[in-house]
């Protein structure tokens, strides 16, 4: 089902126009992002209805499909719940990504970012019977879905649906452990059913890019050639069952670092495994907010608030690596077109779309007491 190398290009975290416009995707940047990783043998995109302001999809087409014969990628892109108020909307959401993407089918095809509350959803739409239908058509090659959940449901999901081919799981040394993701648990109930896995937030949207000092300079006394980044999505791809490493990659920086060692990739060894444990044991206690910086949160915030935004000001600042001026600097950029974070309504809608399940509302409160004080 999985052919070729295992890193995935993950199209949420485009190269903007406008930082401060997640759907002002710098095009032409893409375009030759997109060049030199097909150019290295690569060939894994992933996309999704709502990524990027509901500009990916549109990217894709610009920068990939229309610039590729089809057996040069493969393309996977996925359904969310949220945007389905009748069975109709399944096949009016599909039909308008097959034609934003260009494409006649899709390699692969996932019900979104199942949990407890959005599987009733997915049930009541009948969307796994509609998925198969999709595959027995021709339209969809591979079907699965991502998941954001325990590993108790995840066992129930996949007795209920043995249909489904994979599962794509937010993994990484971080939340290998977790109590709340249950990256490891996870991981082995999908094992256990012999589903192959797809690795989301592999770098935990940056966090384990930029990590303490003294967990940089671990790797690099044992690596002095290999990235930060490195250790993170090396970590997963290391696992017998995963088929696939996503990476949002947001500059051809980004890409080349993480082609340098996944082209001709090898597994780390128990040394290494143990290395970035230990590491996440030093990163838990510098981590004030665990956001993975997916934005879900933003969407239909009714006052704006550029919630991962001032959550990653906020942890920079309690892990010192930023002067108070600067903190405030950086928040009053952020705050001059969005809301502060005092101005959080608690209408909640944040912490339903938030697949990591954080108490946003409450985090808020934590960065107005602390980045607002002069007000």
């Amino acid at each position: 089902m999985f052919e070729g190398k295992k890193l995935g290009f993950g199209l949420m975290r485009l190269p903007l126009t406008d930082a401060n416009d997640k759907g002002s995707i710098d095009i032409e940047a893409l375009k030759e992002m997109v060049d030199a990783f097909i150019e290295q043998g690569f060939t894994y995109f992933d996309t999704a209805w709502m990524y990027c302001a509901f500009k990916s999809e549109d990217a894709v087409k610009e920068a990939l499909t229309d610039r590729y014969p089809r057996d040069r990628y493969t393309l996977t892109t996925k359904l969310h719940a949220s945007y389905l108020k009748k069975k109709e909307d399944r096949d009016r959401i599909f039909e308008e990504q097959r034609q934003k993407t260009g494409v006649e089918y899709f390699d692969y095809y996932l019900i979104h970012a199942i949990d407890q509350e959005l599987y009733s959803i997915y049930n009541e739409m009948d969307c796994f019977n509609w998925l198969i239908e999709k595959r027995k058509q021709g339209l969809v090659k591979h079907i699965g879905f991502s998941y954001h959940d325990s590993a108790e449901f995840l066992d129930q999901v996949l007795t209920e649906h043995p249909e489904m081919e994979f599962v794509q799981l937010q993994m990484n040394y971080l939340d290998w452990e977790s109590a709340e993701v249950q990256s490891r648990k996870c991981y082995e109930v999908a094992s256990k059913h012999g589903k192959p896995v797809i690795v989301m937030e592999p770098v935990k949207g940056g966090t384990l890019a930029d990590v303490p000092a003294e967990v940089r300079e671990s790797f690099a006394a044992y690596h002095p050639d290999l990235s930060v980044p490195s250790w993170a999505i090396r970590f997963v791809a290391s696992l017998d069952n995963v088929a696939m490493v996503l990476s949002g990659m947001s500059n051809m920086e980004q890409l080349m670092d993480n082609i340098s060692y996944m082209k001709e990739f090898v597994p780390m060894n128990a040394e290494e495994t143990e290395l970035v444990h230990k590491a996440a044991e030093m990163i838990k206690d510098s981590i004030a907010i665990p956001c993975t910086g997916c934005s879900y949160c933003t969407e239909g915030c009714p006052m704006q608030i550029a919630i991962p935004d001032l959550f990653r000001v906020y942890n920079k600042s309690k892990r010192g690596e930023i002067s108070d001026v600067e903190a405030d600097e950086e928040y009053r950029q952020l705050t001059e077109s969005g809301g502060k974070a005092r101005e959080c309504l608690a209408c909640g809608q944040c912490q339903v779309a938030c697949p990591q399940h954080l108490e946003i509302i409450n985090y808020l409160k934590d960065v107005a007491k602390c980045m607002e004080k002069q007000d």
